[in-house]
């Protein structure tokens, strides 16, 4: 059975894409605020387990085994998120802390409830898309709205879920999934874009924008 903390860089490891192509240590380090000589020795750990491959100064990718553990903790992390929000009425920048630690303390049985609860969902409350029970997950193709040209239309997708001011701040903009948002000027230089959110106009820095996926319209 995987412990904690294997569960917690399988799951790391591939929101960071670590199940494409190798995800290098120091980044992997600084997510889980770890020193690098720790993550490279959870990730020979992980490497020994079948879990992922592991070369030093290349990185760790996760192998198809590590790529299905990943997801299923990804799911009963996501299927927590929705539940707290849905049925409990937390707010959805309160659900990130709590769901992490009920994610590895779910079994099966409870995760199947769990879903059979919610309806299936198919995302968590931030807009990403929730594994399936097979570990399968479709991502819908999608871009920064920091992409976006003036006078161009996207439907928010997916938002950072660990952020806590970051989400009050989207929230207080009414910047949720599903939510549609215009650009309307943009500032040379990386500056902050003018978007328009229902009738009401905003400037967002383009370190946000570039952090909130959108479905261009």
């Amino acid at each position: 059975m995987a412990t904690q903390s294997t569960e917690e860089y399988l799951e790391a490891i591939y929101k960071l894409g670590g199940e494409r192509e190798p995800l290098a240590i120091s980044v992997l380090a600084e997510r889980l605020s770890v020193s690098s000589p720790s993550v490279s020795e959870m990730a020979r750990k992980l490497a020994e387990q079948g879990l992922a491959s592991y070369e030093p100064y290349k990185g760790v990718t996760l192998t198809a085994e590590g790529q299905a553990r990943a997801l299923a903790v990804i799911r009963r992390h996501r299927l927590w998120e929705r539940f707290l929000t849905d049925t409990l009425g937390f707010s959805w920048d309160q659900v990130h802390d709590e769901a992490c630690r009920l994610e590895h303390v779910t079994s099966p049985l409870v995760e199947e409830r769990l879903a059979e609860f919610l309806e299936t969902p198919q995302t968590c409350p931030h807009g990403h898309p929730m594994p399936t029970a097979q570990g399968k997950v479709t991502v819908e193709a999608a871009r920064p709205l920091s992409a976006l040209e003036p006078g161009q239309r996207g439907v928010v997708l997916w938002v950072p879920e660990e952020k806590v001011e970051m989400l009050q701040y989207l929230t207080a903009l009414g910047l949720k999934p599903q939510a549609t948002v215009q650009v309307e000027a943009v500032a040379p230089f990386q500056g902050p874009l003018t978007v328009r959110i229902g009738e009401a106009w905003h400037p967002l820095g383009w370190e946000v924008a570039s952090q909130i996926m959108v479905r261009l319209l």
